[in-house]
């Protein structure tokens, strides 16, 4: 049988072993989901086989021969392809979905320097129609839907004959239409005799899809078993070294007076005339699909984008639309969904991202302190249990949990008095999740607000006091704590029942 091998695998960063002799084999036609919590190694490996590092030690081979992959090239070279979760960082926006699709074609060196584009448009189409995508290849990338930029990245690595296709967290921006939609276009590679590493948090998922299972802990290789043999709790033990309940911590923290009050907001369609309160020690879950307004809403309320009417008011105080630095001065902050674009500046270090908000505290005729920067860092690293090399690392260099921690914990040295949380659990592992609801228990225990916006009900359902389901622009039911069931939160949301609250 056609397979991958890597063998032995061993990777460290400045001296701090991330790899150790790590054993890893995906086959031609199987699903294989490489699975673990935050540093456990996976992403170090996948970018040994990419070509984006090099190993230190340990040889990776196909077919039985050995194989050297020194950069990106010489993976793609061999037939290893990568379709990441960000795809917009893989696509060019401003050229046709024709021109995407067959960029690696175009910019080859056999290429011709005259181009046939009738061709290369019949070719991009026939590709695409063979993953059952009906794109106008004519279309900008630019303008495509995250799930329809998917399938164009999906489409090029055809082209070029992939023989081996590494996902990773494929799923986190779609909805569950479009993951389904995935999903069966994946089944259709592996039918084709792909071989596909499949890395994801969403362990039902993971079940549905894959073939075999490895777990990574601590840059080690726990085991590898056949999917169908195994059950979430196994996994999860696995990956943790110890149980962990998907319960959600709820703790007992009283609730105080009206801390955030929205009237009548209102955006086109994204937000239509939302109005709620939230207390202080409270925590607010606003729940619905992709596409409800969630994020639309949080931006509203952070003053990223301006309302076309309604107001907003933090202790009383009404904040002026469209300006965050009025919501941060009146302390109302935000922890965006897309935290690597939006939460976090990744070419900087942990250490100058957790000292942007406080930049004046620190400062003195223009010049910031280093030593109180290099404090306050080292408190929040200790607080939030960040890990890193050291609070100089760049922060792009992180894993996604730790990611989002910086992007949290950059927040707790000001006088925030109301934290928005938009999808915090996106992209990151069950050991993370724990770690951030923790932190907001702990943000409610000293009596700040929270609003958590999510489409993962089960979380609206554990750590939430009450829970407001959002559908196509509006609030459309309100549940106390204990309320509701996860089955009552999707009909609502999908708009099956359910008044609209003005």
């Amino acid at each position: 049988m056609k397979q991958l091998v890597m063998n032995g695998i061993r990777k460290a960063f400045s001296g701090v072993p991330a790899l150790r002799d790590v054993d890893f084999t995906v086959r031609s036609g199987e699903v294989h989901a490489l699975l673990g919590a935050n540093g456990a190694g996976k992403s170090t490996l996948m970018k040994i086989l990419s070509g984006a590092y090099t190993q230190d030690g340990g040889q990776i081979s196909i077919d039985g021969q050995t194989v050297s992959i020194a950069s990106p090239a010489d993976a793609k070279q061999l037939g290893i392809h990568c379709v990441y979760q960000e795809v917009d960082t893989a696509l060019v926006p401003y050229l046709s979905v024709a021109e995407n699709v067959m960029l690696d074609s175009i910019s080859s060196r056999k290429s011709s320097w005259l181009l046939n584009w009738g061709k290369l448009e019949e070719q991009a189409k026939a590709t695409l129609n063979r993953l059952g995508a009906d794109i106008p290849v004519k279309k900008k990338a630019g303008e495509l839907t995250l799930a329809e930029k998917q399938l164009v990245l999906i489409a090029r690595l055809l082209t070029e004959e992939a023989k081996y296709v590494i996902f990773d967290e494929p799923t986190a921006p779609l909805s569950l239409e479009e993951a389904e939609k995935l999903f069966g276009v994946i089944r259709q590679l592996r039918a084709e005799g792909i071989g596909i590493v499949f890395i994801s948090h969403r362990l039902p998922e993971v079940f549905q899809l894959c073939d075999t299972v490895t777990v990574m802990r601590d840059g080690e290789r726990v085991w590898t078993k056949p999917a169908p043999e195994l059950n979430a709790e196994e996994v999860v033990r696995a990956m943790l070294g110890k149980v962990f309940s998907e319960e959600y911590p709820k703790l007992d923290v009283p609730i105080g007076e009206t801390r955030l009050e929205v009237s009548g907001l209102t955006w086109g369609k994204q937000v239509r005339n939302v109005s709620f309160e939230a207390k202080s020690g409270e925590i607010v879950a606003v729940v619905g699909l992709v596409g409800a307004g969630k994020t639309e809403l949080s931006r509203l309320l952070f003053g990223a984008d301006k309302a076309d009417s309604g107001t907003v008011k933090v202790n009383g105080q009404l904040l002026k639309p469209g300006d965050p630095a009025d919501a941060i001065e009146g302390g109302i902050v935000l922890v965006p969904e897309e935290r690597r674009k939006q939460g976090i500046f990744v070419e900087e270090s942990v250490q100058q991202n957790l000292s942007l908000p406080i930049l004046q505290l620190i400062s003195k005729l223009g010049v910031v302190s280093k030593p109180k920067e290099k404090q306050n860092a080292a408190d929040i690293i200790s607080r939030l249990g960040i890990k890193t090399s050291s609070a100089g690392e760049l922060t792009g260099h992180l894993s996604g949990g730790n990611q989002q921690k910086v992007s949290i914990g950059k927040w707790l040295p000001t006088d925030a008095h109301v934290y928005l949380f938009d999808e915090p659990t996106k992209g990151v592992d069950i050991g993370a999740k724990s770690d951030i609801f923790r932190i907001i228990g702990s943000l409610a225990e000293q009596g700040k607000t929270i609003v958590y916006f999510t489409c993962e009900f089960a979380e609206a359902l554990g750590i939430a006091d009450r829970i407001y389901v959002m559908c196509d622009g509006s609030l459309v039911a309100e549940f106390k704590h204990g309320a509701a069931t996860q089955e009552e939160l999707l009909l609502h949301a999908s708009g099956g029942k359910g008044e609209q609250h003005e």
